[in-house]
């Protein structure tokens, strides 16, 4: 018996002892992977059970990290929009910029432990990279970054502060030089340098037990949004509401929430130019189940099983597949998968930096464009949270250029 089928009245006990979620999930890796794979899920389960590690890493949470990040009442979007209140959860506020420092912040204290001298991660907008880079340069650990061409083209800031850092950044130009070829590199240097070298994988995907670390390390921002939507409104919310590409944002703000069926939790995915346009990233509505990157989940693929390229404005979304604990979410009924375009990404981006003078990120962007249509329809004394896992500073280039301006 596993152990989700023996723990019925808790979704949050996933994933099983094979490190699946129903039928995703799993380690499907090459039988060189193995005794890798298996050594970091022992060394992470040592240091869950470590009290040590807790309070070592809750230390660079608060005084590195900057946590726990605010609770914001959006008023001035709230009342445009007319309907339910909207908070944002500010990941933006972290220190690098976005969410990813929870995670990073977490793995490297493990790949201590393990005694690793040497990180290699893959990036695609670039907010991993520079986390990894940061927390690379704070321990005097030599650190190597995969990024797509495409991406090093169109985040040239994040390239340069990673250099900046200490970081050896390298293009990949297989593919679509985008975030799924950044990986397939990753993986391949993890392999060939296994004595001295980590993987330090930035999103709720990949082998077990990689999407349960990252989701258990980016847990602490629904636990902090529990407690303060206590504080400020005596109650839990009515929606959660976050974007979708791996889904590492998501994950951790849905998990503590899990069990708590009247909160209802809301994933936006990339459709890019449209779902049928053949240019989307939405790998839940438009893909089927399939093995990539060691984990069976939701692919866009064609007629033949080949993994199509993905298409988002943001960088940070065009990932063909999604974290399996979404595809499980997904097929269960918990949490709800719609999708959101470039231009009403973009749309909502202007909307945000005008009324409450915050410049979000791309990939947030789409979950606000979504939380612009529901709330409008809801009553006003009912919430939503989204969560605003980073700032926009890095998509500047990218929004003048669909806007017509020269930078």
């Amino acid at each position: 018996m596993t152990k989700l089928s023996s723990l019925p009245n808790s979704l949050r006990s996933g994933p099983d002892d094979r490190g699946r979620f129903g039928i995703f999930g799993g380690h499907f890796v090459a039988e060189t992977l193995m005794p890798l794979v298996l050594e970091l899920e022992e060394a992470y389960r040592a240091a869950k059970a470590d009290p040590e590690f807790r309070k070592e890493l809750d230390y660079y949470y608060r005084d590195y990290v900057g946590r726990p990040s605010p609770l914001w009442f959006a008023q001035r979007l709230t009342e445009e929009l007319g309907g339910a209140k909207v908070y944002f959860k500010r990941e933006e506020l972290n220190h690098t910029g976005s969410h990813k420092l929870n995670n990073v912040m977490g793995q490297i204290l493990v790949a201590r432990r393990m005694g690793k001298k040497r990180i290699v991660a893959e990036t695609g907008a670039g907010q991993h990279g520079v986390a990894t880079a940061t927390v690379c340069a704070l321990f005097g650990l030599k650190c190597t970054i995969y990024m797509g061409a495409t991406d090093v083209e169109r985040q040239k800031p994040n390239v340069f502060r990673m250099n900046l850092l200490g970081a050896e950044v390298k293009p990949v130009t297989a593919g679509a030089g985008t975030l799924k070829d950044a990986m397939n590199e990753a993986m391949r240097d993890w392999v060939a340098n296994v004595e001295d070298t980590y993987f330090l994988v930035g999103t709720v995907a990949g082998p077990h037990p990689y999407p349960e670390m990252v989701r258990d390390f980016q847990s602490i921002i629904g636990t902090e949004v529990k407690e303060q939507i206590m504080g400020l409104e005596g109650r839990y919310p009515d929606a959660i509401v976050a974007a979708i590409g791996g889904g590492s944002n998501a994950m951790g703000i849905f998990h503590p929430f899990l069990d708590d069926e009247k909160v209802k939790l809301i994933g936006v995915e990339a459709a890019g130019l449209g779902l049928d346009s053949g240019k989307t990233a939405a790998s839940i509505s438009r893909g089927r189940p399939g093995v990539l990157h060691g984990n069976r989940t939701y692919l866009l693929q064609d007629k033949n099983g080949q993994i199509e390229e993905a298409h988002s404005i943001s960088a940070g979304l065009d990932y063909p597949g999604i974290g399996p604990e979404h595809s499980w979410l997904n097929d269960i009924g918990r949490a709800e998968y719609v999708s959101v375009t470039d231009q009403e990404a973009l749309d909502a981006f202007q909307v945000c930096t005008r009324t409450e003078g915050i410049i979000p990120a791309l990939e947030c962007a789409h979950g606000l464009a979504h939380v612009m249509k529901i709330a409008p329809k809801m009553e006003k004394d009912q919430i939503i949270v989204l969560n605003l896992s980073g700032r926009g500073d890095k998509d500047i280039f990218t929004v003048a250029r669909h806007l017509g301006v020269e930078l």
